[in-house]
């Protein structure tokens, strides 16, 4: 991770690495793939696990390409959400992505590293950190997923900056229907987010009520039992606590939905793998 987010690029590099630390302790923690698919890395004290180009298993190099078009769709500030679920749905990990339009301005005065409208480089190393540790420690409270699973992931983007037949590699245009059904009772958790001043990036995740053992009780929030990226609205605020995730148009029921539904710009990988998985 940079040790200072004083530029855009900066912090362009810290979202991916974030986003790919946190694909790879989720893939790693459920067990998808093979020791051999991963290597071992450091941030202070935490032993991370990350995905790495292991040729002997094609499912995780295909996850590695899914992760660098999201790169691709991260550094034009094209995506929104990068989405991805197992199986009938029974786990869905949303990372939402928001770009700053106000750059914020260094303190030339001071010797520290303070942003005069953004923040310190210290507290986004401590926000990764924390989102990291409730992300693995979320991992090892989940009941085991089932034998035979299939792994998918989609992107949503911002429609009004995303040019339409925009697809970034390893992505196709979605052309299935919008809503997913949730498999069992859901509940929804909460895990972090974390700001550098240029970008911001959220991370929650649904699972099946059964599959959860001890979590801390702060990660829990309302659960939904319909996930649609129909109707989705990239001026829509995401309120903090809030039981209902309107920008993923997470809703206990169809009628708590306000307004008409607009078709969202979504791409879905080229490939499906990782089913009947040992």
């Amino acid at each position: 991770f940079p040790n200072t987010i004083a530029t855009e690029q900066q912090s362009v590099v810290l979202v991916k690495k974030l986003l790919a630390t946190s694909v790879s302790c989720i893939t790693y923690m459920r067990g998808l793939f093979p020791e051999t698919s991963y290597a071992t890395r450091y941030l202070d004290d935490l032993c991370l696990k990350i995905l790495r180009e292991d040729k002997s298993c094609l499912g995780s190099l295909q996850i590695v390409k899914w992760i660098q078009g999201c790169f691709d769709a991260l550094e034009k500030q094209y995506v929104s959400f990068f989405m991805f679920f197992n199986g009938t749905v029974t786990e869905v990990y949303q990372f939402k992505f928001k770009y700053k339009k106000e750059v914020p301005q260094m303190d030339i005065i001071s010797n520290q590293m303070n942003f005069v409208n953004g923040v310190c480089s210290e507290d986004v190393k401590q926000a990764s950190r924390l989102l990291i540790r409730k992300l693995y420690l979320l991992m090892q409270n989940l009941g085991p997923l089932p034998n035979d699973i299939i792994l998918t992931m989609k992107l949503l983007y911002y429609n009004d900056v995303t040019p339409k037949d925009y697809q970034p590699p390893g992505f196709k245009e979605d052309d299935s229907p919008g809503d997913l059904l949730f498999d069992g009772d859901p509940v929804n958790l909460s895990v972090g987010s974390v700001s550098t001043g240029f970008h911001l990036m959220k991370v929650r995740v649904t699972t099946e009520k059964k599959r959860m053992g001890t979590v801390e009780s702060n990660l829990v929030q309302n659960g939904p039992t319909e996930i649609s990226h129909q109707g989705l609205d990239c001026d829509e605020e995401e309120e903090e606590g809030s039981t209902k995730i309107s920008c993923l148009n997470l809703a206990s029921s169809q009628e708590e939905v306000i307004g008409p539904k607009k078709k969202r710009k979504v791409s879905e990988p080229e490939k499906l793998l990782l089913e009947g998985r040992k």
